[in-house]
This record gives C-alpha cells, structure tokens and sequence, in this order.
C-alpha cells in the first residue's frame, strides 16, 4: 500500500532515529479499520438523542468542522451538505461514503 505522507517528524534517540510521528489523518489511511471501531461517542449520541440532531450534523459538530470544510473534503457543495444533514432526507450509501471520508469516520458511524 502507498499512502503519501506529510510533515514527519524523526524523534532520536542518542542520535539514531528512533519514532516517526506521522498527521493523525495519514496514521488512519495506513491502519486498516479494527472492528470496534464504528463506536459513536457519547457526545454525539447525546446530541442526536437530546437535542434531536441528525447523525451527520452531531458528528461534525463533535468534530468541530464546519459545513464548508466538510463539504469541500466531500467534493459537495456547502448547500447540499444543508440538505444532507436534515433529519428528513435519508442519504444514500455513495452519500455516506463522501461525509465518512470527509470526517475521517467509517459509513457505519454515519447510519441512523
């Protein structure tokens, strides 16, 4: 598998390269998913439970990415994105997979 990486940082040890660290994003594209790994956190839950928001909405809000960065990573406008996240429009699989990808999440996370 070739997954570019950027800005790695060397961490030595007595002068001889001991730790990588690598962008949390580029970590995610090299690890395959674990099962378990579909878990939705508490905070989200809540939020589409208590305050009765749609799934997709709670988890960028969990996120803290706005509809324009998530939109943009989508390769969607800012406006469907709106439509998406309401409540009322079930979004189809190829859909789901566009909003995982773009925060970073598996499609499971992102099904009602």
């Amino acid at each position: 598998m070739s997954v570019p990486i950027n800005n790695v940082q060397i961490i030595k040890q007595n002068g001889i390269p001991a730790f990588a660290v690598i962008p949390y994003e580029d970590y995610l594209a090299l690890v395959p998913q674990r099962p378990g790994d579909d878990a939705v956190p508490q905070e989200v839950a809540e939020k589409v439970i208590l305050e009765n928001i749609p799934l997709a909405k709670a988890w960028r809000l969990h996120l803290g990415l706005t509809q324009r960065e998530v939109a943009k990573k989508a390769g969607i406008t800012q406006a469907a994105l709106s439509q998406m996240e309401r409540a009322e429009n079930p979004n189809r699989t190829a859909t789901l997979e566009k909003l995982a990808a773009a925060m970073g999440l598996s499609v499971e996370q992102l099904k009602d």
